[in-house]
């Protein structure tokens, strides 16, 4: 039932226990057996772990039995927190309607608590104020308190504190989740309104859409439109997050899920676009699709000129699965390469070490 749903993200300054906090929340709800869990467990890029950062946007589908007994179930949709992936941070914000916003206990307030504060406030997002770290000799909860309380205009009683490396507080956050974050609304019976807020290329499936449903209801062999190009495309899977995709029936208003559509031409599909039923079209999209624009860029050629179609192809599908990188092709007197844009130097580092050809 829609009512017993609750859509979050965490947010948090880079290196504030986000990933730490979720992995405890996934063991929490017994999304993850005691044999598959390691630190950073949504965040599958060698590059994620090496960095002990989030970059790519990830969703997974959570079991929770509040403490009155009821079963609710937790769609969280992760986010990055480097201030280079601020972009993959509003469209998962907008799939929500509540947020976690995680503070260290020794370093407080930081400059992207703020920007990511005044994102889930753009988006009228509920948001729970999380202490974390107070196991550390170091921690300053009390002036660290006083420091949201005046941000977030919030009583000191709102404020919850937690260790997620100790997996303090945790059982208080998702209890705090099921009662201040509000169900979606929407209505299943409504003209279809799904917001695309993520994608990922199948070699064998094509584009895989992430979205998130507001009204209407998605079922495999009905007809969807990309409102943004006005292209039709017939669903041929779809299902639910766990760790991994799980196909399902349907997905109704409320529900967070994947969509494959046969979907080959990877400029078909644009993040924070908004899928529609081409029998019962919506009026306007759901939200603006907003342009990326690029800080960073670079010259990319391949060494062997024999390699330049699988270095496009290869970028092809990168700009597929992150819509903020932008690449032309251009001819200099190093041959033809591309010029690439970034929206900064650690974007700049992954997009880099993600290209095979």
């Amino acid at each position: 039932m829609r009512e017993d749903i609750r859509n979050f993200s965490i947010i948090a300054h880079i290196d504030h226990g986000k990933s730490t906090l979720a992995d405890r929340i996934l063991e929490f709800t017994k999304a993850v057996s005691p044999r598959e869990m390691r630190d950073q467990v949504l965040d599958d890029m060698d590059l994620e772990r090496e960095k002990g950062i989030t970059i790519k946007a990830k969703a997974v589908r959570l079991d929770y039995v509040s403490s009155d007994g009821k079963k609710y179930t937790l769609n969280l949709i992760d986010t990055p927190g480097h201030v280079d992936f601020t972009y993959e941070v509003a469209r998962s914000l907008a799939a929500c309607e509540g947020a976690l916003l995680v503070v260290d206990a020794v370093q407080g307030v930081e400059a992207q608590t703020l920007a990511n504060a005044y994102l889930a406030r753009e988006n009228n997002l509920k948001i729970i104020p999380v202490i974390n770290k107070i196991d550390l000799p170091n921690a300053d909860k009390e002036n660290v308190k006083r420091q949201i309380m005046e941000i977030m205009n919030v009583d000191e009683r709102d404020i919850l504190q937690t260790s997620a490396k100790l997996g303090i507080g945790v059982q208080e956050v998702l209890e705090a989740i099921v009662r201040q974050v509000p169900p979606p609304a929407g209505f299943p019976q409504a003209p279809l309104s799904a917001l695309v807020f993520d994608s990922v290329f199948d070699p064998y499936r094509g584009a895989v859409i992430y979205v998130r449903v507001f009204d209407g209801t998605l079922r495999p062999g009905m007809k969807i439109e990309m409102m943004s190009t006005g292209k039709v495309f017939e669903v041929s899977e779809l299902g639910v997050f766990h760790l991994k995709m799980v196909s399902a029936p349907s997905l109704e208003a409320g529900e967070v899920g994947y969509v494959v559509a046969g979907i080959k031409d990877i400029h078909n599909v644009k993040i924070g676009d908004t899928i529609t039923d081409p029998s019962r079209p919506i009026d306007k999209p759901y939200g603006k699709l907003r342009e990326v624009k690029p800080f960073v860029f670079c010259g990319l050629y391949p060494v062997d000129s024999g390699d330049y179609e699988h270095l496009k192809k290869a970028l092809e599908r990168l700009r597929l699965n992150d819509a903020s990188f932008e690449y032309q092709a251009e001819d200099s007197v190093l041959g033809y390469g591309f010029h690439c844009g970034f929206l900064g130097l650690l974007h700049m580092d992954i997009i880099l070490s993600l290209i095979h050809i």
